[in-house]
């Protein structure tokens, strides 16, 4: 059997984890400054930045949801052989007629024609405003809403629907006479006119 000595510890050496009086910790008053100066100058930098970044993606996903919205109508028209349109909600079942999306839009058949939902029944979809209330949504002057036929195409001249943040332009959603969608960023250095 072997044994293994330990050497005795020095009546003089404090043990490791005893901290001798008089030894420095933490931090000097130099230290303190420059660290704070550091954070200071990251946070000025940083903090327009993130504001930016967080901007742009609630333009961007406004954008997705209204077109994913623009798709499932032109899905549903052609697949039920039925007109259904998307427009800006007034947010008692019925359709604004000035172009401000802003609140919210529907989705509903329109198998007579008039443009408005008929019966509760007839509303496929009631989307409240998914945006940040600074962001206004506003379709081109003359178009407020978009019907999408049977065959898949929208009646009409093409529609543009505008994001926009005290009148600059931030995005646009357009669609064409075909039915297609597309969809585009903006700096925010373009006026936000319909």
């Amino acid at each position: 059997m072997c044994r293994t000595h330990l050497a005795p510890l020095s009546p003089l050496t404090p043990p490791p984890w005893v901290v001798r009086r008089g030894a420095r910790t933490g931090f000097s008053l130099l230290e303190l400054m420059v660290t704070l100066a550091i954070a200071c100058i990251g946070l000025v930098i940083g903090v327009p930045s993130y504001q930016g970044l967080v901007e742009r993606q609630r333009v961007t996903s406004a954008m997705h949801l209204l077109t994913a919205h623009m798709a499932s109508a032109r899905i549903t028209a052609i697949t039920y052989r039925i007109p259904t349109v998307v427009c800006p909600s007034d947010r008692a079942g019925g359709c604004r007629q000035d172009g401000d999306w802003s609140h919210g839009w529907l989705m509903f058949f329109d198998a007579d024609g008039n443009r408005s939902p008929d019966a509760r029944e007839d509303i496929l979809r009631d989307e409240n405003a998914p945006i940040h209330p600074s962001l206004r949504i506003l379709s081109s002057s003359g178009r407020p809403q978009l019907r999408y036929l049977p065959d898949g195409r929208s009646a009409g001249s093409n529609i543009s629907v505008r994001l926009c943040r005290e009148d600059m332009l931030l995005g646009t959603v357009i669609v064409n006479n075909v039915g297609r969608i597309r969809s585009e960023t903006s700096s925010g250095h373009r006026p936000c006119q319909g």
